[in-house]
C-alpha cells in the first residue's frame, strides 16, 4: 500500500545492501564462467572469486582451513548433508542421536530420516517456561550410546541463545559428535568454531545480508575425510571408472555440480558489509530494540512473551501472543497498515506444543530496524485491539 514497509521478518531472511546486490550483477557482467574447469581467463577469475569467498567464509566463523569450508544450498542442505552423509555411515541400530525440543524442523527430520533407515533411537532435551534448554537433563540423556548431539546455536522461535561450547563438551565426553545449526547465529553472533569445539557448523546466506539459494557447512577435516559423497556428478571426482569412482579432495569432494558461484561472491560481499559494521554493534542493536520491543508489548493487555526475560540471552528475537487475537489475524492486519512480522509455527512444531500454542507472532531485527519501527508495530498492534479488543 502507501505506508512505508516497516519489516520484522528477519529470521526468516534479511533484505539485501546495495554492495551484495552489486557484487553479484558485476560478477555475472564480468567475471562469469565455469569454475576450476577452463583454462581461459574468465574462468580463472571466477575460480579466483568462488575461492576468495571460501576464504571469507572461513575467517568469519574461525575456521583453520578453507578446505573444510563447504558449499551448500543453505542450512538445511547442509544439516541434510551431514545427516545423511555421516549418519547413514556410521549410525547403527541402538545407537543415540539427542535433539532438543526447541529446535527448526532443519534439525529434526534429517536425523529421523536417518533413525527410521539406520535403528539409531532419538532423544530430546526439553526446554522450560522461558525457552532454555533444560541442561540438568543432559546427565540422564548422555550415555555411551550417545553418537550425535544436534543443537541450535540460537533458537529460531524462541531467540535464546545456547551454551552451545559447554553442550559440545559434555557430548565429546560420552564420544559423540556435535552439530550446531548455526542459522541464526552466523548472522547474529560472533562465531569461532574452534573456540566453540563443534564437528559441524551450518548456516545461510540470505539470513546475513547475502542471496538468497547458497549455504555453508563447516566440518572437521577428519570426519569429513571419513565420510562418503552426499551426492555423485563433475567436479567432486579424482577419477571414473566403469566400476567406481574415487573422490576429488575436500571440499570439492562434497560439491558435485556448477556451484552457485555468484552466490559466494554475494555472500562474501555480505560479510564484508557486516564486518564493517562490527558484530558486537549488531548484537547490541539487536539487544537495544529487543529489549525496547518487549517493554512496548508490556503496555498491550493480554499480552504473552516467549524466551528469555534476559535480553543478554537472546537474539533479536520477540514471540509474542495476544490472548485476543489469533497470530494470523494479527499478522493480516498488520500488513494492511505496513508492519510485516510472521505468524505460525516458525518451522519450530515441538515448541509451539511445549507452550500448547498452534502458532506465535515473531518480531525478529536486524541491522537496518530502528525504534521507530518498533514504535509503528505497537500503532499496528493498536489498530488489531481495536477490532477485536
Amino acid at each position: 500500500g502507501d505506508k512505508p514497509l516497516v519489516y520484522l521478518d528477519n529470521a526468516a531472511t534479511t533484505q539485501k545492501p546495495r554492495q551484495v546486490i552489486e557484487a553479484i550483477s558485476s560478477y555475472y557482467e564480468q567475471d562469469n564462467a565455469n569454475v576450476h574447469r577452463g583454462i581461459y581467463e574468465l574462468s580463472r577469475r571466477s575460480t579466483r572469486d568462488f575461492e576468495a569467498a571460501r576464504e571469507r567464509v572461513a575467517r568469519w566463523i574461525g575456521a583453520p582451513d578453507a578446505t573444510e569450508v563447504i558449499w551448500t544450498r543453505g542450512t538445511t542442505e547442509a544439516l541434510n548433508l551431514v545427516a545423511s552423509s555421516w549418519g547413514m555411515e556410521f549410525l547403527k541400530e541402538g545407537d543415540e542421536i539427542l535433539l532438543t525440543e526447541q529446535d527448526h524442523h532443519s534439525n529434526l527430520v534429517p536425523w529421523q530420516l536417518v533413525a527410521r533407515r539406520t535403528g539409531a533411537v532419538l532423544r530430546y532435551v526439553s526446554i522450560d517456561e522461558e525457552g532454555r534448554l533444560e541442561l540438568e537433563s543432559l546427565d540422564a540423556l548422555l550415555t555411551a550410546r550417545t553418537r550425535v548431539v544436534a543443537i541450535s546455536h540460537v533458537s529460531n522461535a524462541l531467540g535464546t541463545v545456547n551454551p552451545v561450547k559447554e553442550i559440545v563438551e559434555r557430548a565429546h565426553a560420552v564420544g559423540a559428535i556435535a552439530v550446531v545449526d548455526g542459522a541464526q547465529g552466523a548472522p547474529h553472533l560472533t562465531v569461532d568454531v574452534v573456540d566453540q569445539g563443534c564437528d559441524f557448523y551450518a548456516f545461510s546466506s540470505h539470513k546475513l545480508c547475502g542471496p538468497t539459494g547458497v549455504g555453508v557447512l563447516w566440518g572437521r577435516r577428519e570426519l569429513l575425510e571419513a565420510m562418503p559423497p552426499y551426492q555423485g556428478g563433475g567436479e567432486m571426482i579424482l577419477e571414473v571408472e566403469k566400476e567406481g569412482s574415487t573422490w576429488a579432495a575436500l571440499p570439492h569432494k562434497f560439491e558435485a555440480g556448477t556451484p552457485n558461484v555468484a552466490g559466494a561472491v554475494g555472500t562474501a560481499a555480505a560479510l564484508d558489509y557486516l564486518e564493517a559494521l562490527g558484530r558486537d554493534a549488531i548484537l547490541a542493536h539487536e539487544r537495544d530494540l529487543s529489549a525496547y520491543c518487549i517493554e512496548r508489548l508490556s503496555e498491550l493487555p493480554g499480552v504473552r512473551i516467549f524466551g528469555p526475560a534476559e535480553v543478554m540471552d537472546r537474539s533479536g528475537v520477540v514471540p509474542f501472543n495476544l490472548e485476543w487475537a489469533h497470530p494470523h489475524d494479527v499478522a493480516t492486519i498488520l500488513d494492511t497498515e505496513g508492519v510485516a512480522i510472521r505468524a505460525g509455527h516458525h518451522c519450530a512444531q515441538l515448541v509451539m506444543k511445549r507452550y500448547c500454542v498452534s502458532a506465535t507472532n515473531r518480531a525478529s531485527f536486524y541491522v537496518y530496524n530502528t525504534r521507530d519501527e518498533v514504535d509503528r508495530m505497537i500503532d499496528a498492534l493498536r489498530v488489531v485491539q481495536g477490532i477485536f479488543g
